[in-house]
């Protein structure tokens, strides 16, 4: 007994096996070879170590912006000055100077005092040296 369809003719049935299979498997074996190599699909990889971030790396945010207020002696009703090493990591470690530089545009306690608020990359920069152990050199 022969295999036939509902809606095709047997001749129909024939050209679409020896017409449309072989564009198919041809189809797939293109689709299926690329010329990606491993690297392509992983990514290049990245040092795991990067360079610890130093006083050095920051310290142009806390001259070029923060003291403004932040100097020594300080301006507009600053507590503190952020004018050393010394000051910075006090003011890191006791005085929530990470949380305020981190808060959003207009939030209550904001740094700097007015905004605008620090671009988010120097944020991160700050926050990494606070977690690369706030080093000095």
């Amino acid at each position: 007994m022969r295999w036939t369809h509902k809606y095709l003719e047997p001749d129909q049935v024939l050209f679409m096996k020896n017409f449309f299979l072989p564009i198919f498997f041809v189809g797939a074996l293109f689709m299926g070879c690329t010329a990606n190599t491993y690297d392509d699909i992983t990514g290049p990889i990245e040092n795991t170590d990067p360079e610890e971030v130093t006083f050095q790396d920051v310290n142009f945010v806390f001259q070029n912006v923060c003291q403004a207020c932040h100097s020594n002696p300080t301006q507009n009703g600053a507590p503190m000055p952020l004018v050393t090493f010394d000051n910075v990591v006090d003011a890191v470690q006791n005085r929530g100077l990470i949380d305020r530089i981190s808060r959003n545009e207009g939030a209550p306690g904001l740094m700097p005092l007015g905004g605008p608020r620090l671009p988010q990359a120097t944020i991160d920069l700050i926050v990494q040296w606070n977690e690369d152990g706030l080093l000095e050199e």
